[in-house]
């Protein structure tokens, strides 16, 4: 007997890095075969890949245009895998900009969909909540205030705690990181996340550079986080001369871990920094007409995961035309002059750490989509799209 069949689709780093670990929880559940979209991540937990993850990969919304292409042959591979292999079930995970196509696709032949990973419409368009409950069975949301937000618009929802949880931790003392990549122990260190991609690292890291070199009287030393994929020659080009910078690769959670504090670009790595208790400065730059359009959509006060989670500003953020080097500079120093700044926000953000839940998110979440696998809506044994 063939076995089960599942999509699984995601288009991030992040959605990779979680959707490789629910696959391979997935696999030990239920012996099923997964196949779709996503990364190296995913093809090394098994699934086969019809499409690839970094085809598509890209920030804001004017910046999509050029991809529109490979996205529309992404969704044309998987719109044809899905209609010959039928499989019992799809999973979407975050990246809404192409999940929701996908999704759209998807039903068309009868699918049942769950997403894993939220998307945050709640933010930039709470009316397509009403979308979501039409085209996907449930959803699996990994921040706390999503579920009351999911739950008033009438979508199926469970609240599993965030992924992160259980995977961030640090492996090196200060004492060790320090030797090990040339530093002072007893001068200040700043980690400098400037983005998992290169677009962002191109927008975010002249500023910072900027910034950073504008501290040389500080001495502080800087330690650049590198993404995975990005070579050192992206983030060297933008260093500049006065300032004691250090680039390191593959060790990101430790380079937060050993910090006074952080420059974390807005996204997943704020929410790492937290767990690891790293007060930080939330900067982030798109383009100047994603960021007029974005200005019309967007629908909160607040940006940064961090404060969304707290519910109000515990981290600076420096968002498009607030993100200076002059601003930059006032909110570090701020940060490694001040013991106090640094205490208040480790204190805020452990708060955040109990807020994103005791663990076990991936296994929670296999639980629920093999739950819905045994058993259809009428609660017979589940037959394929």
């Amino acid at each position: 007997m063939a076995p089960l069949e599942i999509l699984i689709s995601a288009g991030e780093a992040s959605g990779d890095m979680y959707a490789a670990r629910l696959s391979e929880a997935l696999r030990k559940r239920t012996g099923a075969h997964l196949f779709g979209m996503g990364g190296p991540k995913m093809r090394e937990a098994g699934v086969e890949l019809v499409a690839d993850a970094s085809d598509i990969a890209v920030v804001g919304i004017t910046e999509v245009l050029r991809k529109l292409p490979a996205v529309w042959r992404a969704w044309r591979k998987l719109e044809r895998e899905a209609k010959r292999r039928k499989p019992a079930l799809a999973i979407t995970v975050d990246s809404p900009g192409f999940n929701f196509g996908l999704a759209r696709r998807l039903k068309k032949q009868g699918g049942r969909i769950v997403y894993f990973i939220s998307p945050q419409i709640w933010a930039w368009r709470p009316r397509r909540m009403r979308w979501i409950q039409k085209r996907f069975e449930r959803v699996l949301v990994i921040f706390p205030f999503e579920e009351e937000i999911y739950l008033k618009a009438g979508v199926k929802v469970d609240f599993i705690g965030h992924p992160l949880v259980d995977s961030v931790r640090s492996k090196m003392t200060r004492e060790e990181f320090t030797a090990r990549f040339g530093l002072d122990a007893a001068r200040k260190i700043v980690a400098v996340l400037p983005g998992s991609r290169r677009s962002e690292v191109e927008r975010n890291m002249p500023i910072i550079a900027e910034a950073c070199q504008r501290m040389r009287d500080f001495g502080a030393q800087f330690v650049l986080a590198a993404g995975p994929g990005l070579k050192e020659e992206t983030f060297r080009k933008h260093v500049r001369d006065g300032a004691c910078w250090t680039i390191v690769e593959g060790a990101t959670y430790d380079v937060l871990a050993v910090a006074d504090c952080a420059i974390v670009s807005s996204g997943t790595a704020t929410v790492e920094a937290a767990l690891l208790g790293t007060p930080m400065v939330v900067v982030y730059c798109v383009s100047p007409l994603t960021a007029m359009i974005a200005r019309r959509l967007v629908n909160t006060r607040l940006f940064g995961m961090v404060n969304l989670i707290s519910g109000r500003q515990v981290v600076p953020e420096l968002i498009q035309d607030e993100f200076t080097s002059e601003a930059l500079e006032r909110q570090l120093r701020r940060l490694l002059e001040s013991d106090d700044a640094r205490n208040g926000q480790k204190e805020a953000l452990s708060a955040v750490r109990i807020k994103l839940g005791r663990g076990g998110s991936i296994e929670r979440a296999a639980e629920i989509i093999a739950g819905m696998l045994s058993q259809n809506r009428h609660g017979q044994l589940t037959g394929a799209v």
